[in-house]
């Protein structure tokens, strides 16, 4: 499974894993580098157009209850993840247990995801809160940013901007 992961692209590494690991995925997702997909990867499902990217770890266990396991032989406790349409999941965030993302999100960097996150926000923070709704997100991204068209020139054009 590794070397085809090293091969592979952002485009095809979610059918590496779906095949080996058992994760369900819709259609167009996109994986930068390897997510850390937990102890349980066939509890997770991930949508249509979901953008995952580097350091994304997708805890679906709670290991903590491995101190009563003297007491309770076998104990132990999981969760779902479910990921909707539409989602883009910034750097190093951390999904947790029985969490519900809903669609057109987007996830911050660094953010822990504990609890279910509506469709249409934008969420960041530790532990996750609303910043903004996906609408005021496009209006802010718009004035703010830079459309480039020429992939070939794309680095004079960044250059230019910052002159």
């Amino acid at each position: 499974m590794y070397a085809r992961l090293i091969f592979s692209n952002q485009h095809s590494k979610h059918k590496i894993y779906s095949k080996y690991l058992g994760i369900k995925f819709g259609n167009n997702v996109r994986i930068l580098h390897y997510p850390r997909w937990g102890s349980e990867p066939f509890l997770i499902e991930i949508g249509d157009n979901v953008t995952i990217t580097r350091g994304v770890s997708f805890v679906n266990h709670d290991g903590g209850v491995a101190l009563f396991r003297d007491e309770f032989k076998g104990l132990n406790s999981f969760g779902k993840i479910k990921v909707g349409n539409n989602v883009f999941i910034g750097i190093n965030t951390i999904i947790l247990p029985n969490v519900v993302i809903g669609d057109n999100v987007v996830i911050g960097a660094g953010t822990i995801v504990n609890k279910n996150i509506v469709s249409n926000v934008v969420a960041a923070g530790i532990p996750a809160r609303i910043i903004k709704n996906i609408e005021e997100y496009k209006t802010d991204k718009l004035k703010e940013s830079t459309l480039i068209n020429d992939i070939e020139d794309r680095k004079s054009q960044i250059l230019n901007i910052f002159k």
